[in-house]
């Protein structure tokens, strides 16, 4: 089942997006500039990591940026960013691979400017409340909360997938990954992939009803940062976003070597899980990659591209590597030590 919103985007308003999407808004430089290697005093972004503003807070550089920060809203879910970048109200963003391919669908002109890498998987399927659902397998015939335009929707096409389980199999219900939980408890949908700390809260509040957390196999691999070319297109921003590669980065792995502060900090204080729920997800995170060089994310982008053109989502195939701005490549590597620069074995 095939969601009407998604091919109304593609074939209805996506030609008049791109005029809008890709503007220039005036800037003063181009994508084939050199990156600057100083920030000037006026340059400011409007960021949505929140990840980050909570590492910078708990180490106490949130006030010494070289750069002004806005506002930190928090705009998770994909086709909000790609919304908010729209309108113009947004400079920057973490993600996983899936919003940028959506944002070239509806003619968001976009770029990735940051890559980190994991090999295992982040979701599990969580089922309604006395659900019959054990195993990946048991998802045919089910109603499956479904959003392509976010990574769960890719992680729904890739569970499908492996289990041999067709399209025509299922059905999936339109939803955004915000409307996942309500969905799920007012028996509208069977199962719906989530992550981490939205498993442990519902369970809490839903195991002794029969709800699950269902493994799946799926991996989504890439968490991105990505700006609007519009932002790039500004010398100003585009020294601070290179410059917020970095900090990104490095407060990540902060945060990877002080897990009991980032605990505290981000599960326990920001989330609002129990100390406990927060020492157990402690233990399902992957140290952060940061590659030095992106061809296999883009192997895996075009990977995902096929993956969503092909059961009919987002128009047809292109070439992946049209998403990404090479010249941040090195950026985030380079501010780890080199142990964070090389993949682990799952």
């Amino acid at each position: 089942m095939r969601t009407t919103f998604y091919r109304l985007a593609i074939t209805g308003v996506a030609s008049a997006l791109l005029l809008t999407g890709c503007a220039t808004n005036g800037g003063d430089t181009n994508l084939s500039a050199a990156l600057p290697t100083s920030v000037p005093p006026d340059a400011k972004l409007s960021i949505s990591v929140n990840t980050t503003r909570v590492q910078l807070q708990a180490t106490g550089q949130l006030a010494g940026l070289p750069f002004t920060v806005t506002d930190w809203p928090v705009v998770q879910a994909g086709p909000d960013v790609v919304q908010a970048f729209r309108g113009g109200a947004l400079d920057l963003a973490t993600n996983a691979g899936i919003p940028p391919i959506h944002a070239r669908a509806t003619g968001v002109d976009a770029k990735i400017v940051g890559v980190k890498v994991r090999t295992t998987p982040l979701y599990k399927f969580l089922t309604a409340p006395g659900s019959n659902i054990n195993s990946v397998a048991d998802l045919r015939g089910k109603r499956i909360g479904f959003s392509p335009g976010q990574a769960q929707g890719v992680v729904v096409l890739r569970t499908l997938q492996a289990a041999g389980i067709g399209l025509d199999q299922v059905k999936l219900v339109d939803l955004s990954s915000t409307q996942f939980l309500t969905a799920l408890q007012g028996g509208q949908i069977d199962a719906a992939p989530s992550g981490e700390p939205i498993i442990s809260k519902y369970l809490a509040q839903y195991r002794d009803q029969g709800a699950k957390a269902i493994e799946t196999t799926a991996v989504d691999a890439l968490t991105i940062l990505w700006a609007p070319t519009a932002v790039l297109q500004d010398s100003a921003k585009l020294a601070a976003v290179a410059e917020f590669v970095k900090i990104w980065a490095r407060n990540d792995i902060w945060a990877w070597e002080h897990p009991q502060e980032w605990a505290d900090a981000y599960y326990v204080k920001d989330q609002k899980v129990s100390p406990e729920d927060a020492q157990r997800i402690l233990t399902t995170l992957e140290k952060p990659y940061y590659p030095a060089n992106w061809d296999e994310a883009i192997r895996w982008e075009q990977e995902t591209v096929d993956l969503v053109t092909e059961s009919g989502y987002f128009g047809s195939s292109f070439d992946a590597a049209t998403l990404f701005d090479r010249r941040f490549e090195k950026l985030a590597s380079e501010a780890v030590p080199a142990s964070y620069r090389t993949k682990e074995k799952p």
